[in-house]
């Protein structure tokens, strides 16, 4: 397991030390507890070998403290009061796409009006409020999402791959605050980091005879990181993008996959104070194409965007050039991960899926 690591990560560790004045003493010890704590920090560097994705740790920033109930009721509150929803009545103030739209029980299509894409629509949720998410709902925001895919694909059979996003809120990205993802089916070939992600893998199996995706989770799982439940894979990533990644590989985008989303984004918010985030989702082509996607699986990626009442940003020029400055521990993430998807119960007879 130490070889299959080895040619997966690499990881540095170096220490960095300050000479603090005497006049700054009050205040290191009002934010970080203790002098001693800060004058010599450890700095875990972590560099995935294969993506050459790299994170940079520090116990420091990743030990401080965040109320988490605080936040998210604060949250609540503060999406609720938000009057003139235009996507309260999606169907009269969104547009169709031209082959109509996907409806849910919870969410409905509706043809994004600024397109990354040619094919690029919203899915709208019920609920204002896109915290207020429960299991059925989220099932059924990725099964409309889906369907719009198939009608896409359907109106247009060169248009093949598929991605659902969802940026939650402000912090993540999205222009409204009512509750909704995006999805796109482009052609030719995949978006730049998802085709990047299949080659990679590719040159991996073609290196080790192994593939990529299975022996990144057997790693996570190995460091006590990783957790399998009903076929689907689940890990805290040790090298994230940003803070609080969960990775979930699925081999389908089924029902027990779909649970596993919703129980993770559950514990980012309930047991963790997660009040925004991206996901993404992402999958080999809808038909067959000439590149090879063989067991590239349905990866679904999420990332905390830090506290939405922070003026600060929490992506800056090392995010965008050099490696991602990370404040949280993927340890203490994956033991609330493992926790929620053990407590979590088996799923609903009325649950539905594609």
């Amino acid at each position: 397991m130490r070889q299959v690591f080895d040619r997966i990560f690499r990881v540095n560790v170096v220490t960095g030390c300050i000479d603090h004045p005497e006049a700054m003493h009050p205040w290191i010890e009002k934010q970080f507890g203790t002098i001693e704590g800060i004058t010599c920090q450890k700095i875990v560097k972590v560099t995935n070998l294969v993506t050459m994705e790299g994170a940079l740790f520090n116990e420091i920033r990743a030990s401080r403290p965040v109320d988490a109930k605080a936040r998210l009721a604060l949250e609540t509150l503060v999406i609720d009061e938000q009057p003139n929803d235009p996507l309260n009545d999606p169907l009269r103030h969104t547009p169709a796409d031209l082959f109509g739209r996907a409806i849910g029980r919870y969410s409905v299509s509706g043809s994004n009006v600024a397109k990354y894409d040619s094919l690029h629509a919203i899915i709208v949720f019920d609920h204002h409020n896109p915290l207020h998410f429960d299991r059925e709902r989220i099932i059924d925001y990725l099964n409309t999402g889906w369907r719009w895919a198939q009608k896409a694909h359907e109106h247009d059979p060169t248009a093949k791959y598929y991605l659902f996003i969802w940026n939650c809120l402000w912090r993540a990205g999205a222009t409204l605050h009512h509750g909704h993802a995006q999805v796109m089916l482009t052609k030719d070939m995949h978006y730049a980091k998802v085709e990047a992600l299949r080659r990679v893998a590719l040159q991996y199996r073609q290196q080790y005879g192994s593939n990529y995706f299975q022996d990144l989770f057997r790693v996570h799982e190995y460091l006590g990181c990783g957790v399998e439940k009903d076929g689907v894979k689940v890990i805290a990533y040790i090298s994230p993008l940003k803070d609080k990644e969960v990775l979930i590989f699925g081999e389908s985008l089924n029902l027990s996959l779909q649970e596993r989303i919703y129980e993770v984004l559950a514990c980012l918010r309930d047991r963790m104070g997660v009040t925004s985030f991206n996901l993404a989702l992402t999958m080999s082509p809808m038909a067959p194409v000439e590149e090879n996607w063989e067991g590239f699986p349905v990866l679904v990626r999420i990332v905390d965007r830090g506290n939405t009442q922070s003026n600060a940003s929490d992506f800056g020029t090392m995010e965008l050039y050099a490696a991602s400055v990370i404040t949280s521990d993927p340890f203490k993430v994956a033991r609330e991960v493992k926790a929620a998807l053990l407590a979590s119960p088996e799923p609903t007879p009325e649950a539905t899926q594609v």
